[in-house]
């Protein structure tokens, strides 16, 4: 079984920064792909970024040049940095891991709870 457990999710001001993180229980993980995915109130969840098991990584494009995903394999952690936050940004981040490389589909093994960002002046 995997464990993925997000943080970071917070309320900041348009233009704003936040870096979310994605602890994996398994140190196998940097054998897995990982994505974020999010959430808005009465929307589908669509995917956000994607890295796999070489590195290569897949970003939405409503998120291009704004997020990076990236990971760190001596933490076991997978991490969204979010710059120039728009309000259309606010919604639930979900990572989700799996041996596949699904990518940016929403088809993945593997989930954490969520964490809310919320973006607002």
């Amino acid at each position: 079984q995997v464990r993925l457990v997000e943080s970071g999710g917070d309320s900041v001001q348009p233009g704003g920064s936040l870096r979310l993180s994605c602890a994996i229980s398994r140190h196998t993980y940097r054998e897995y792909c990982a994505g974020w995915f999010r959430q808005a109130p009465g929307k589908e969840r669509e995917g956000v970024a994607a890295i796999d098991s070489t590195g290569s990584t897949s970003y939405a494009q409503f998120v291009k040049g704004r997020f990076t995903i990236s990971k760190d394999s001596a933490k076991n952690t997978l991490y969204l940095h979010m710059n120039s936050l728009k309000p259309e940004d606010t919604a639930m981040y979900y990572c989700a891991a799996d041996t596949r490389n699904w990518m940016l589909l929403d088809i993945y093994t593997y989930w954490g709870q969520g964490t809310q960002v919320t973006v607002s002046s």
